[in-house]
């Protein structure tokens, strides 16, 4: 995996979490947004930990600490996505959402190349998400609360992600930190997912949409993040609305309009001008930004 480029690892993981959203919409009627995120978080910690098997590393109060916060924040940042749905059309969110990781690039991208890249990226995440300045919903406040928060989730995700990634310690704590972050919001969220694991067909469903939008990605990000800098990272993850534009495309039909095409270009733009591999001195100051 080491020799895939950056961006087509972010393609294949743009395409499980894709997958995994049209599994999880089927569910939304079974159980609220919420507990289905948690209930994915959930499955997806169990096959993780029987995967990683943390017990076998040695652990150190840091590594533990750095380890649990990062899996708080990355459960945080699903259940707010997942319940701004409930407000929010999908487009508004995705493009509002996308604030977290292009903050990160402005904050840690160094030089003219990657500043121009974020701009691009930002742009063009905008005019493939479709965002609306207005919504039906009259709890549309709530809904823009929401999905900041997970907005300011994900760039805690990416920022964290790449502290307990150079641990060396390979997919350990990313299970630690997915079962933390599971037993953090069980309490909320976890009574009302009862009906997704007490039912064979939905439980299938749900292990699916776990492998898909969890297990997969994420263990992706986690050898990624130890190759690239924060801010090419972030500016990276905006190939993911742009993978969806290309499986509606495909699979669905779903023919891009022109706007939906130029922001193709710009997010194109944006993964060429950040394709040059970062120098130690530079991953050195985006994992330790103090």
């Amino acid at each position: 995996m080491r020799r895939i480029p950056a961006p087509v690892l972010f393609v294949v993981s743009g395409v499980t979490q894709y997958v995994g959203a049209g599994f999880a919409v089927g569910l939304f009627d079974v159980a609220p947004a919420t507990s289905v995120a948690w209930a994915r978080i959930f499955v997806a910690a169990l096959v993780l930990v029987a995967w990683a098997r943390p017990w076998r590393v040695r652990w150190d109060r840091r590594r533990l600490l750095a380890a649990i916060t990062f899996g708080t924040v990355l459960a945080a940042m699903n259940v707010t996505f997942y319940a701004s749905l409930e407000h929010l059309p999908l487009g508004t969110a995705v493009a509002i959402e996308f604030i977290g990781p292009v903050l990160v690039a402005a904050l840690t991208g160094r030089g003219a190349r990657e500043r121009t890249a974020i701009a691009l990226a930002l742009v063009g995440v905008v005019l493939l998400a479709g965002v609306t300045l207005t919504s039906k919903s009259p709890d549309a406040a709530l809904g823009l609360v929401l999905i900041l928060a997970a907005a300011a989730c994900w760039a805690g995700y990416i920022l964290l992600g790449r502290r307990v990634s150079a641990q060396g310690t390979g997919l350990a704590p990313l299970a630690v930190g997915m079962a933390a972050g599971a037993i953090v919001f069980a309490p909320f969220t976890a009574a009302a997912a009862a009906p997704l694991v007490t039912d064979w067909a939905f439980l299938g469903a749900l292990v699916a949409i776990a492998l898909a939008s969890s297990v997969v990605p994420y263990a992706i990000d986690q050898v990624v993040l130890r190759r690239l800098t924060a801010s090419q990272f972030a500016i990276l993850l905006a190939i993911w609305p742009a993978t969806a534009v290309g499986v509606g495309a495909v699979v669905l039909r779903q023919v891009p309009s022109g706007w939906e095409i130029v922001g193709l270009v710009f997010v194109s733009v944006a993964i060429a001008l950040t394709s040059r591999p970062a120098s130690t001195v530079e991953v050195a100051r985006s994992a330790d930004p103090t």
